[in-house]
């Protein structure tokens, strides 16, 4: 239970955040505008494999906004504790492991991504979509939740500035955001570009979430997030093992 005080620090501040007028606002304006826009403006006009583009959307967005959120909170704040605060220091000369820390960070990120995932899920309802809520969804959703959380430790260990944060940012949690099957199939794409789409980790969160049962195809799908999952999660605690700054 040594990570449990790391994790109560990360939910107390979110929670501390989250009674401030206009956070959750602020949190969920992009992916509550791609809604409108896209699902409610269009979803009623296009349709995607004989449904509305407004069930073909809602899922992508929710692996969206679960990866954007769980990855953003961790990231951001280890950069700042570490280059600004120095408390991340504290954690490394406290009778801590490594593995401890990691998942209290890990843990907090989760919530954070699942905490968006509802509140959009919620939206979703609001305006007529319909997803199936099985056991697959909320795996994938809680694997993708994991993976993002240990993607943004690493990045919050490696930034030596916001700019390095916000270069990983744009130049892949954006690009994976908007090619990975969320707003349109793979299948647009042309084969090269597909090949290289498949190894995206959100692909495959886009697979689950969209077909929630259990084929050829989603087994990969839980395969290839599972490994990309632990391997973020094993690359963080070794780098948490041998932070010197």
């Amino acid at each position: 239970m040594n990570w449990y005080p790391i994790f109560l620090r990360e939910i107390l501040i979110f929670k501390r955040r989250v009674l401030r007028l206009g956070f959750v606002l602020s949190t969920m304006l992009t992916p509550l505008l791609y809604l409108l826009v896209f699902g409610v403006g269009l979803g009623r006009r296009v349709s995607i494999g004989g449904s509305s583009y407004l069930d073909y959307l809602m899922p992508g967005l929710v692996a969206v906004t679960s990866m954007i959120n769980s990855y953003t909170w961790i990231a951001n704040g280890m950069t700042v504790s570490r280059l600004f605060f120095r408390t991340f220091q504290i954690y490394i000369q406290a009778p801590v492991s490594a593995g401890a820390i990691m998942w209290g960070e890990v843990l907090a990120g989760m919530v954070r991504g699942l905490f968006a995932s509802i509140i959009l899920l919620g939206c979703g309802w609001v305006v007529g979509s319909r997803l199936a809520l099985n056991g697959i969804f909320l795996t994938a959703l809680l694997v993708n939740c994991f993976l993002s959380a240990s993607m943004g430790v690493i990045v919050g260990l490696k930034s030596r500035s916001h700019d390095d944060a916000a270069s990983f940012t744009n130049f892949f949690i954006m690009p994976m955001a908007f090619f990975s099957g969320t707003f349109f199939p793979v299948e647009e794409m042309p084969w090269v570009v597909q090949k290289f789409i498949f190894l995206l980790p959100l692909t495959h969160t886009n697979i689950l979430l969209r077909y929630p049962e259990w084929s050829m195809s989603s087994l990969v799908s839980f395969a290839f997030l599972v490994f990309y999952g632990l391997a973020t999660f094993w690359l963080g605690i070794l780098l948490i093992r041998r932070y010197d700054e």
